[in-house]
C-alpha cells in the first residue's frame, strides 16, 4: 500500500461515524479478498467519502489488474471522495458516478466479478434483484449492515439466503457482513 493512501485511510478512520465508513477489519477482508479473487470488476454501492473505495482500489493495483465502478448519491461526498483518489494516485482505477443507485443501475452494462454493497439499507433487495441477473457464476456479493440495521436488510437476507443460485454467510465483522457467491 502506497505511504499516502495507508496515511489518509487512517485520516479517513477517524470519521468513520460521520460518513458511515465500514470498519477496519472489514476493510482488511474486502482487500484480501479482491487480492485473492483477481476481480476484472468491482462495482460499489455506497461510496461516502472514499474509505471502501480506497481499499478496494489499492487491491486492484496491487493485482496489477481491475476496476471499480463506484456510486454515490450525494454529490459532496462523491466530490470530497473524488479528491482523495486523486491524491492517492489510484484515481485510473475507479469510475465515479453520482445518483440514484437505482437509477444507475438500470443502464450499467458490466458484469461484475464482486459487488459491495452499502448504501440505502431498505433498497439492499431491489439492488440484489437488478444486479443478480448481471452476475455471472463465480460472482461475489458482499453487503455490510446485515447486523447493524438487521430489520432494514431483512428482506434481502432472507431471499438470498434462500435463493438456490448463492451460497451465502454472514460474517462476524463489526456491522456484520453478508458475503454471497452465485452458484
Amino acid at each position: 500500500m502506497r505511504e499516502v493512501t495507508k496515511n489518509l485511510l487512517k485520516e479517513l478512520e477517524k470519521t468513520q461515524m460521520q460518513f458511515w465508513n465500514i470498519s477496519h477489519q472489514t476493510a482488511e477482508f474486502i482487500s484480501m479478498l479482491i487480492k485473492i479473487h483477481q476481480p476484472e470488476e468491482v462495482l460499489e454501492i455506497g461510496t461516502s467519502n472514499g474509505y471502501s473505495a480506497l481499499w478496494i482500489a489499492d487491491a486492484l493495483e496491487y493485482n496489477k489488474s481491475g476496476h471499480l465502478t463506484t456510486i454515490e448519491f450525494y454529490e459532496e461526498r462523491q466530490s470530497i471522495a473524488k479528491s482523495y483518489f486523486q491524491a492517492t494516485g489510484l484515481a485510473n482505477f475507479i469510475t465515479p458516478l453520482q445518483g440514484a443507485a437505482l437509477e444507475i443501475l438500470k443502464s450499467y452494462d458490466k458484469e461484475p466479478d464482486i459487488v459491495f454493497i452499502d448504501a440505502n439499507k431498505s433498497q439492499y433487495i431491489e439492488y440484489f434483484r437488478m444486479l443478480d441477473k448481471k452476475l455471472k457464476r463465480g460472482s461475489i456479493i458482499l453487503a455490510d449492515n446485515v447486523l447493524s440495521h438487521k430489520e432494514k436488510v431483512k428482506p434481502f437476507v432472507e431471499e438470498i439466503s434462500v435463493n438456490t443460485g448463492y451460497q451465502s454467510e454472514i460474517l462476524d465483522l463489526p456491522a456484520g457482513l453478508l458475503m454471497a457467491l452465485k452458484l
